[in-house]
C-alpha cells in the first residue's frame, strides 16, 4: 500500500511529493528476528570467546624463550610489589598484611582477561589513598569497609565494561589527571614524613598534616630520620642503576663479564625496594639482638599465613553497635564512585601507554572486564581496591615482559612470602617503608606540565592548577569532582555558547553562521542573538539561517526555529534556511512550521527574500 503526500507552496508553482512505504507487521517481525539471530551468532562465535579471554590468543604461540623471559620479569616484579605492598597498606590505614592480600589475585585473573602483556595490577599509591580517605573502619585494623569498597569498585567497572562505557574516561582531561596524581603524590609523600621522623598523632588531612609535622619536628626520633633518609638517599641512588646507558660501538664485542656485571646492576637498581626494606629490617634485628629497643618504629607482629577465601562481610560489629550494610555504604558514600572511575583511568591510561611503547594494541572495554573480575574476585581474598601500577608496569615491561603469564608468577611469589616469610616481616622499619613510598610516588609529580601548558594553553593551565589546589586544600575526593565537574563544563559551555557569524548582505539581510551544531543547550540562546540583531539598529533585517556547520536538530531546536519565525513575523521579518542537510529537511517537514522556506545557497535564498511577502507560509526547496 503507497500513500502519497504533496506541499504545494502558493506563489511559486514549485511541489515536493514523496512516498511513504508503510511496513508490514510480518516483515517487522521478520527483520527483529534476523537481528537477533546475528546477533547470537556474534555472541557465540570463536571470536568473541576469544576477545573475552585473550588468553586463548597467545597461549597456542607461547613458547620456551616466552617462559623465560616472563618468569624472569615476574620474579622481578615480585620483588618490587612485596615491599610495595607492605609499605601501601598503611597509606590506606590497614595492616601491612593487607598489602600482600591485594597483590596476588589480580595478577592470575588479569593474566586470563587483560589485553596487554605489560601492565599489572596489585595495590598502589593512589588507591590505597583513597581507600585511607572513604573506607577506614572504626576498628582499628579492621579491613570490613576495604573489602566492600573493593567488591562495590569490581562491580561498577565490570557493568561498566559489558556496557562499553569506557568512553567516559575520554571525558576527563589529561590536565585534571595530571593535577590530580601530583596533589595525591604530595599528600603521600608529607603522611610518609610521620614515620620518617618518627612522629606520633599526625591529622590526615593534609593542611593539618603539614601544620602538625612542623608544629611536632621537635619530638624527632634521630634512629628512624637517619635509617629513613639513608633509605631515601639509596633508594634514588640504587633506582640510577637500572637507568644507566652503555655507551658501546659494538654491543656484540662486550665481554662476558662486562655483560654479567651489567646485568647485575640493573637486576640490583631494580630490585632496589626489596634491597633496603631486608637490610633495614636486619638493622633493625640487630638492634633487638643488642637489647637496643624502642630505637626504631617496627612493624611489629602481622597475622601469619595465606588470607581466607571467604565471602566479604557486609556487617561490623563495633562493640555493642552493629552496622549494617546500608549504613556501610553510607558512610563510604562518594567512593563508590571515585574509586572504581580512578582504577579504570589509572589501569587504560597505563596501558594505552606501553601498548604504544612496544607496539601492540590493547581492548579498553576488556581492560574494564578485566580489573572488574579481577577486583570482585580479589574481594573474597581481604583485598583492598587495586589497578595499574605504573611503576611496576614500567619494571615488567623493562624486564621483557611477553606475555600476562608473568602475573601468575609475581602473584606465586607474593603467595610464598605469605605462607613463609611473614614472621620476619616483623622487624621491618616504619621508616624504612616510608621511604620507599616516598620514592615512588615523587615520580608522579609532573611540573614540566605548568610549563607547556603556558605557553600551549593557558585555559588548561588554569585548570591543572584549580584541580590541583582543590585536591590539597579541601581534599583529594573533592579535588578530583571539581576538575572533572570543570573539564565537563569546559567542553559543554562552546554548545550552550557557539560562536555565531553575523553577515549583512547589499539588500540589506542579516546572513547567520553558527560555528556548530544547534541542539538544546543552545538552541534558545541562538534565536535569542538572532532576534536581537535582526531588530537591533536603524533597519529591521529578514534573516537568512546557514545550517552548513549543522548535521543534526533536536526537538529544542525545531521549536526555538519556530518561535523565531513567530517573533520575527510580529516585525514583518522573514526566517529563511540554507544549506539543510536532508536529515534535517525530514525532521523539520514532521515539525510542520509554518511559512517555513529552505533554499540549496544563500544567493538563492537572498534572491528569494526581495520577492517574496513575509505572509507566505509555503515549504520551499530551491
Amino acid at each position: 500500500m503507497t500513500t502519497d503526500k504533496e506541499f504545494r507552496p502558493g506563489s511559486n508553482g514549485h511541489s515536493i511529493s514523496f512516498q511513504v512505504q508503510p511496513e508490514s507487521t510480518v516483515q517487522a517481525a521478520d527483520k527483529f528476528c534476523d537481528k537477533v539471530k546475528k546477533y547470537g551468532h556474534s555472541v557465540c562465535s570463536v571470536e568473541t570467546l576469544k576477545n573475552r579471554l585473550p588468553i586463548l590468543k597467545w597461549l597456542p604461540k607461547y613458547s620456551l624463550t616466552d617462559v623465560q623471559s616472563d618468569v624472569i620479569a615476574g620474579l622481578t616484579v615480585g620483588l618490587t610489589v612485596i615491599p610495595q605492598g607492605l609499605a601501601y597498606a598503611k597509606v590506606a590505614g590497614l595492616p601491612p598484611q593487607y598489602g600482600l592480600y591485594s597483590a596476588f589475585m589480580g595478577c592470575f585473573v588479569y593474566c586470563f582477561l587483560g589485553t596487554s602483556k605489560d601492565i599489572t595490577l596489585g595495590p598502589t599509591a593512589i588507591m590505597s589513598l583513597m581507600t585511607g580517605t572513604f573506607a577506614v573502619s572504626p576498628v582499628e585494623g579492621d579491613a570490613t569497609y576495604a573489602i566492600i569498597l573493593t567488591l562495590m569498585s569490581g562491580c561498577v567497572q565490570l557493568l561498566m565494561g559489558m556496557l562499553n562505557l569506557g568512553i567516559i574516561v575520554n571525558f576527563i582531561s589529561y590536565p585534571v589527571i595530571n593535577a590530580f596524581t601530583s596533589a595525591a603524590a604530595i599528600t603521600i609523600a608529607f603522611s610518609q614524613l610521620k614515620h620518617i621522623f618518627g612522629l606520633k598523632n599526625i591529622s590526615r588531612e593534609f593542611l593539618h598534616m603539614v601544620y602538625d609535622i612542623f608544629a611536632h619536628i621537635g619530638e624527632t626520633r634521630i634512629w628512624d630520620m637517619t635509617l629513613g633518609l639513608t633509605c631515601l638517599f639509596l633508594l634514588f641512588f640504587f633506582k640510577k642503576l637500572r637507568t644507566l646507558q652503555w655507551k658501546d660501538e659494538n654491543p656484540d664485542d662486550v665481554k662476558l663479564y662486562k655483560r654479567i656485571a651489567r646485568k647485575f646492576l640493573w637486576l640490583f637498581g631494580t630490585g632496589a625496594n626489596a634491597v633496603i626494606v631486608i637490610s633495614a629490617a636486619g638493622v633493625a634485628a640487630g638492634l633487638i639482638g643488642l637489647n637496643i629497643k624502642d630505637k626504631l618504629s617496627i612493624t611489629g607482629e602481622l597475622k601469619a599465613g595465606l588470607p581466607p577465601f571467604r565471602v566479604p562481610d557486609f556487617t561490623l560489629q563495633n562493640g555493642n553497635i552493629t552496622q549494617s550494610a546500608g549504613d556501610i555504604f553510607t558512610k563510604i558514600g562518594a567512593g563508590l564512585g571515585i574509586v572504581p572511575l580512578l582504577g579504570l583511568i589509572e589501569t587504560i591510561a597505563i596501558a594505552k601507554v606501553f601498548a604504544r611503547q612496544n607496539n601492540y594494541r590493547i581492548n579498553p572495554t576488556q581492560e574494564l572486564i578485566a580489573i572488574g573480575a579481577a577486583n570482585i574476585i580479589s574481594c573474597f581474598c581481604s583485598s583492598y581496591p587495586i589497578t595499574g601500577s605504573f611503576s611496576r608496569t614500567a619494571v615488567n615491561s623493562q624486564s621483557g615482559v611477553r606475555t600476562p603469564l608473568s602475573g601468575v608468577v609475581t602473584g606465586g611469589l607474593v603467595l610464598l612470602a605469605l605462607y613463609v616469610l611473614t614472621p620476619l616481616f616483623y622487624y621491618i622499619p616504619n621508616a624504612a617503608l616510608a621511604a620507599v613510598i616516598i620514592s615512588a610516588v615523587l615520580q608522579m609529580i609532573d611540573y614540566k606540565i605548568i610549563l607547556i601548558l603556558w605557553k600551549a594553553n593557558k585555559l588548561d593551565l588554569g585548570l591543572l592548577l584549580i584541580t590541583f589546589i582543590s585536591s590539597l586544600v579541601i581534599g583529594i575526593e573533592y579535588g578530583i569532582l571539581v576538575g572533572v565537574g570543570l573539564s565537563i563544563l569546559m567542553v559543554l559551555y562552546p554548545l550552550a555558547r557557539p560562536r555565531i557569524k553575523y553577515t549583512t548582505t547589499q539588500e540589506d539581510i542579516l546572513v547567520v553562521q553558527p560555528d556548530q551544531g544547534m541542539r538544546f543547550p543552545s538552541a534558545e540562546y541562538i534565536s535569542e542573538t538572532i532576534i536581537e540583531r535582526a531588530t537591533t539598529g536603524k533597519n529591521n533585517k529578514s534573516v537568512i539561517f546557514d545550517f552548513q556547520h549543522i548535521s543534526t536538530i533536536d526537538y529544542s531546536a525545531v521549536m526555538s526555529i519556530k518561535k523565531l519565525m513567530a517573533d520575527l513575523h510580529r516585525f514583518q521579518l522573514q526566517v529563511v534556511l540554507t544549506n539543510v542537510n536532508s536529515t534535517i529537511s525530514v525532521d523539520l517537514e514532521k515539525a510542520d512550521i509554518p511559512g517555513l522556506m529552505t533554499f540549496s545557497n544563500i544567493d538563492k535564498a537572498s534572491h528569494q527574500l526581495n520577492y517574496t511577502e513575509p505572509t507566505d507560509i509555503a515549504v520551499i526547496h530551491l
